[in-house]
Order: structure tokens, then sequence, then C-alpha cells
């Protein structure tokens, strides 16, 4: 292992993973995604059942609505994704489909 790698190490073992544990601030967590059929995420779906379209789902992301997702700008528009956490199961393209 490199110095590179084991400074990775060392930055991850720093946190631990946040994705399952409940959010204190109140915020909804997605627990589902619709895609099409070339597989890009349409739509979201909460835990508290609401189900957004990605325009709305990327508007209340960037209010700060939706725990342990990202905006960035990417590709001439926003795209959301979730936090780097290092649990590849909680990613978007892995949560079920609704």
């Amino acid at each position: 292992m490199d110095q590179f790698e084991k400074a990775y190490e060392s930055y991850k073992q720093q946190g631990t993973p946040q994705a399952n544990q409940p959010d204190s601030a109140g915020k909804e967590e997605i627990i589902a995604v619709r895609k099409n059929e070339e597989d890009n995420i349409i739509a979201i779906k909460t835990n508290s059942g609401r189900e957004l379209d990605y325009p709305t789902a990327l508007a209340e992301a960037k209010a700060g609505n939706l725990a342990n997702v990202d905006v960035f700008h990417k590709y001439g528009r926003d795209i959301l994704r979730s936090e780097p956490d290092g649990i590849k199961e909680n990613n978007l393209d892995q949560l079920p489909d609704f």
C-alpha cells in the first residue's frame, strides 16, 4: 500500500458511516428510485412516502430537505447523488425501484 492509499484509509477511519443512522434534523431520506429505459433516475421516493420527479428532488436537495445526498454541477446541469460514504448499497443507483 502506497502513501496515498494509507492516507485515504486513515481518512476513512476517522468518520463513521451515517447513511443508516436516523437523521436528527428531520430530513427525508430517499428509499427508492424510478429509472427510464436508459437507466437514468427520473424520480425518487422518500421515507415519508412522497414521490418526487427529478427536478423537484434536485430543488428539495438544494434546499437541504433531503438527507444523505449532494447536488453537483456536471455536464452543464445539476445532478443528484448520494453522499460518498463508502457504502455501495445506499448509492442511488443501488436503491430499489418503485
